[in-house]
């Protein structure tokens, strides 16, 4: 199975850039398996939102869009969970 390309928009990196190390590290951490399995057991579709994923990562949510064509993983957002589906 080939390995997908990770891309972080900038407003996501800033974010990463802000936070504690070992929350950055997991963050990191919890991309870098998408790289992997795009599609894991504990992503979630968006209701909603044309391909849009989620995973949760301790009270933080990644979310992510996939490119299925160009096997890129797309990060579009990372926030705690009460804010990250305000910017959407």
């Amino acid at each position: 199975m080939p390995e997908w390309k990770i891309w972080v928009q900038k407003r996501p990196e800033k974010a990463l850039r802000r936070l504690p190390r070992d929350l950055q590290q997991r963050l990191y951490k919890a991309m870098h398996s998408l790289a992997q399995d795009p599609r894991p057991p504990n992503c979630m579709k968006l209701v909603g939102y044309a391909e849009l994923y989620r995973i949760r990562v301790v009270d933080w949510r990644i979310v992510y869009a996939i490119e299925d064509n160009k096997l890129i993983v797309l990060i579009v957002e990372v926030a705690p969970r009460a804010s990250v589906y305000r910017n959407l």
